[in-house]
């Protein structure tokens, strides 16, 4: 059975792209377009992974994630930041949210698959 995989966010072409490269990959891919949404799917499919946009309407990333973390049927699912941002120090602030990993967009369709196997690879205290 194909790991679940959340894809939280809110710009179609991110998601597309994703999806596809997921997809080839052989995952199963869920999407949400915004955090609330997510957080509401994340609770109904347990996902093994979220791959979470930092910067979306209704819920931000961080207001997901600290939802995640403070919640024990759900604060063991790996996930994501995804960000459009690169400035110094946003990846360590994601980290310290709770996020298990930090990506930039636009994704390297060529690293991302393994960086998502990694992830998901981990086990979880």
């Amino acid at each position: 059975m194909a790991e679940k995989i959340l894809v939280v966010e809110d710009n179609e072409q991110n998601r597309i792209l994703v999806r596809q490269v997921l997809a080839h990959y052989g995952y199963e891919v869920l999407e949400a377009t915004d955090g609330l949404t997510g957080l509401t799917m994340a609770r109904a499919h347990m996902p093994a992974l979220i791959l979470l946009d930092i910067q979306m309407p209704v819920m931000n990333g961080f207001m997901v994630i600290r939802e995640l973390r403070n919640d024990p049927e759900l604060r063991k699912i790996k996930v994501i930041a995804v960000s459009s941002f690169a400035m110094k120090g946003d990846m360590e602030k994601a980290l310290q949210a709770g996020f298990d990993e930090y990506v930039t967009k636009p994704i390297d369709t060529r690293k991302f698959p393994e960086l998502v196997k990694q992830v998901l690879s981990r086990i979880q205290p």
